[in-house]
């Protein structure tokens, strides 16, 4: 079978199940049997032996029952870092990115910044800091053991070892010490929005990194505690919640709040200073 004729198989197979951009998701699919880049697929001559169709056949199989594409291929890209990723914990998105950019033009012109991730789940968050801020010290909380497990692969498989450093609890409970920057992708998704949402998020993701049980105000508020004077909190948002967290940053006693939208141009990232 030649690669062409798999992704129209694929393709054919995944639409059918409900799958969403189902070409690209059978694009990916066929790329990683073949392990070559999506990018180089059109020009491939491969072929799939018995070996890689039976190796598709499965990963298919997993598709079609609507999980999600980067838990199937077992890794996913986030920024300059590929990291594993499987069910325990939420797929690295590229409004996290964002979230990142930020943080290291807030850090610009601190040297050695020391940097604490709240809620870390694959830990995306703490190595892209530590590997593009060489003289950063990360610390990643999570409550989640599963998720820290995972974190701790990918902290093995960066080779970041040195500088990031795994700590299981709640929201701020093990930190210690203060920090220039504490950043979060907290659970921001109301509960009553999982009427309606994709298999893909409801059915595989874990609910208690997804859903908003107050997370976000226990941060803002908590972060105050562990931040330099002067330094920064750097939070992903819900749609629609800028006006009121920024409110309630207000009410806490930060300054210069701004605001970043994703490229969506939905109201993504909200940073504060500390005084």
């Amino acid at each position: 079978m030649t690669a062409r004729d798999a992704v129209r198989e694929t393709e054919r197979t995944l639409a059918a199940a409900g799958v969403p951009d189902a070409r690209v998701d059978a694009e990916h699919l066929v790329a990683h049997v073949l392990g070559v880049p999506r990018s180089r697929l059109a020009g491939s001559n491969g072929a799939l032996g018995p070996a890689e169709q039976e190796a598709l056949a499965a990963l298919v199989a997993r598709r079609a029952r609507r999980e999600p594409l980067q838990y199937v291929l077992g890794e996913w890209d986030f920024r300059r870092l590929t990291l594993a990723v499987d069910p325990r914990a939420l797929i690295p998105r590229p409004e996290t990115e964002g979230l990142v950019e930020r943080c290291l033009a807030l850090l610009d012109a601190v040297p050695e910044p020391r940097i604490l991730d709240v809620g870390t789940g694959s830990g995306a968050i703490a190595l892209a800091l530590a590997d593009e801020l060489p003289g950063a010290s990360v610390v990643a909380v999570d409550l989640s053991a599963d998720a820290l497990a995972l974190a701790a692969e990918n902290v093995a498989r960066t080779g970041l070892g040195d500088r990031v450093e795994l700590r299981e609890g709640n929201l701020l409970d093990s930190a210690d010490g203060l920090f220039d920057l504490v950043a979060s992708n907290p659970p921001y998704v109301p509960p009553a929005d999982v009427v309606g949402m994709q298999p893909e998020i409801v059915g595989w993701e874990p609910h208690a990194a997804l859903f908003d049980h107050g997370q976000t105000d226990g941060i803002a508020a908590a972060a105050r505690t562990v931040l330099r004077p002067g330094g920064w909190l750097v939070l992903e948002l819900a749609e629609g919640t800028a006006a009121r967290v920024t409110g309630r940053l207000r009410a806490l006693g930060y300054d210069e709040i701004g605001v970043t939208s994703d490229l969506a141009g939905i109201e993504r990232v909200v940073e504060a200073r500390s005084r």
